[in-house]
């Protein structure tokens, strides 16, 4: 038995304003995205892309783009909430067709809808 509980609200971070940050080529890269119910709007270098959000349970969710580029692009996103704290939750993301390839950030809420 553990003394240590992870908080997992992630009913919290279901819709809202949210901004992601992560490193790419020793630079600090930032996008925003909004998400509703039914979808998540990223604005990343000053492009818009948008992709539906399937619930898989209360922290887990499938993203897949509306206009895919490639067929990368066409597979599903799975993203896992493994924790929140304050405004944050820290997750994990993989593509559903390579479960094995798995990275972790961290997202931040600026505003609720």
């Amino acid at each position: 038995m553990s003394c240590y509980n992870v908080e997992r609200n992630c009913v919290d971070f279901k819709t809202g304003v949210f901004e992601f940050s992560t490193e790419v080529n020793d630079s600090l890269v930032t996008s925003s995205f909004t998400r509703t119910n039914e979808f998540e709007i990223e604005l990343y270098n000053g492009i818009k892309d948008s992709s539906t959000i399937n619930w898989v349970n209360k922290c887990e969710f499938l993203l897949t783009k509306l206009n895919p580029r490639t067929n990368q692009e066409r597979r599903p996103i799975r993203i896992k909430i493994l924790r929140t704290y304050g405004d944050k939750y820290d997750f994990e993301f993989s593509q559903v067709n390579d479960p094995q390839i798995i990275s972790r950030g961290t997202v931040k809420r600026i505003s609720n809808l």
